[in-house]
């Protein structure tokens, strides 16, 4: 059966204390001047004026935000522009320049960002893979070496295997729930240590804190991609991590309607290389973008809880059905991860991946046969997706260490009504 997590009355008050002093400053390179909205400010709400009494949902709803000085418009305006009228030659209006290399639109969620994670900077970018890729052109240069978990999403896989590996840079896999196989995979050039906690489909969990002391005695970069716990569920760097990487198509935009990535650090030096390369390549994440995240993370606490709360009574489900084989769940109490991620998160989250009994056909059926649950890609939005890893998402491990196995079956539990979802799943199951 599935266990409420046992840090879950004390983690916010944990987030309050180690992530939510009083808003940093977000920091821009030197040729560059702040935009009026960079500075992120401690904000006066119910008669509390310092940033750090305040709770994760009233930060993810007011931070970075005011009402629009000229309208008093409560909701930051979609600036849908590329360029500003300058106040002279080399005299920016507000910062701003191009839109590229940055927008009010995008400094407002940038700086929602990173007070999310409690971080120095935030940075928003047009994909997920757009934010890793980003990350390794900073961190890595030719001859240098990163450690991949042994259950890395595929696309990141394929960014990493099939073109990182072409700037020279070499990489190796590793099981990152086991510290000491993480410190068996270094090399002398080894630069990055990368982590998916839980990791995707295998809902995979790594100890965060063990991880970073394996770093910080390497003097290496912990990077922990938190696209399936989101900011709300788990504080990789309150943990110890270096950088926090999202896709924000998931849980953080939570609609299905935009496509984003970001990237969270709280070293104010790699926050200035990072910013210096995401100029340089341009994949940003645009102004109706950036606010379309904006909107999904002023509700992403409530709906959390309830993608959480929706997975728990799934995976109990899956447990108990004859057709079923394995269920992949850090709830679950017989979970090899599940005392760490209670340690770790403050829910489980709302993944839950199985194996099916009789192979890749029947677990292709299941997928066919179900109703509610829409077949597709992509995860975390409020409705449910089912899908094949396999023949799907992680069609590009075949044959390699991170193949998935050929019977499982991945759910993105939304925000239905649970007893909806559970009939579904059981005439799907046959």
């Amino acid at each position: 059966m599935t266990e409420g997590a046992g840090w879950r009355g004390a983690a916010d008050g944990i987030w309050r204390e180690l992530v939510c002093g009083p808003f940093v400053g977000i920091h821009y390179p030197a040729n560059q001047k702040v935009p009026k909205s960079s500075v992120v400010r401690p904000t006066t709400l119910g008669g509390m004026s310092e940033q750090h009494a305040q709770h994760f949902e009233t930060v993810a709803i007011h931070a970075g935000q005011e009402p629009d000085e000229a309208t008093g418009a409560v909701v930051p305006p979609i600036y849908q522009v590329s360029t500003y009228k300058q106040d002279g030659v080399g005299g920016l209006r507000g910062g701003y320049e191009y839109s590229r290399s940055a927008n009010p639109t995008r400094t407002a969620l940038e700086e929602n960002l990173a007070a999310l994670d409690g971080g120095r900077r935030g940075l928003a970018f047009a994909s997920g893979l757009a934010a890793e890729d980003c990350l390794l052109r900073t961190l890595l240069v030719p001859g240098d070496h990163v450690v991949i978990p042994n259950d890395a999403y595929g696309g990141t896989f394929r960014l990493i295997s099939k073109v990182v590996e072409r700037w020279g840079v070499e990489w190796s896999v590793a099981d990152t729930s086991d510290p000491q196989a993480v410190r068996d995979a270094l090399r002398p050039r080894t630069k990055a240590i990368w982590v998916e906690t839980p990791s995707n489909p295998l809902l995979g969990i790594s100890d965060i804190s063990a991880l970073a002391g394996v770093a910080r005695e390497a003097g290496v970069k912990l990077v922990v991609d938190n696209t399936f716990a989101s900011p709300y569920l788990q504080q990789p760097l309150a943990l110890g991590a270096d950088v926090v990487v999202y896709s924000t198509t998931k849980y953080m935009g939570g609609h299905s309607d935009v496509v984003g990535g970001a990237l969270v650090v709280n070293d104010d030096a790699l926050g200035e290389e990072l910013a210096y390369h995401q100029n340089a390549m341009g994949a940003v994440a645009g102004p109706f973008d950036a606010w379309l995240v904006m909107r999904g993370i002023k509700t992403l606490a409530v709906r959390m809880d309830r993608h959480s709360a929706n997975a728990a009574r799934i995976a109990d489900l899956l447990t108990a059905h004859n057709k079923v084989t394995q269920v992949y769940y850090p709830g679950l109490a017989e979970h090899p991860g599940h005392e760490i991620a209670t340690k770790q998160m403050r829910s489980y989250g709302g993944m839950v991946s199985f194996r099916v009994a009789g192979g890749e056909q029947a677990a292709v059926e299941v997928c066919n046969r179900a109703k509610l649950f829409t077949l597709g890609e992509s995860l975390g939005g409020v409705e449910s997706l089912i899908e094949h890893p396999g023949l799907m998402t992680h069609a590009s491990t075949a044959g390699s260490l991170l193949e998935v196995p050929a019977d499982l079956v991945r759910l993105s539990v939304g925000i239905e009504s649970v007893d909806d979802l559970l009939a579904d799943l059981t005439q799907a199951l046959g």
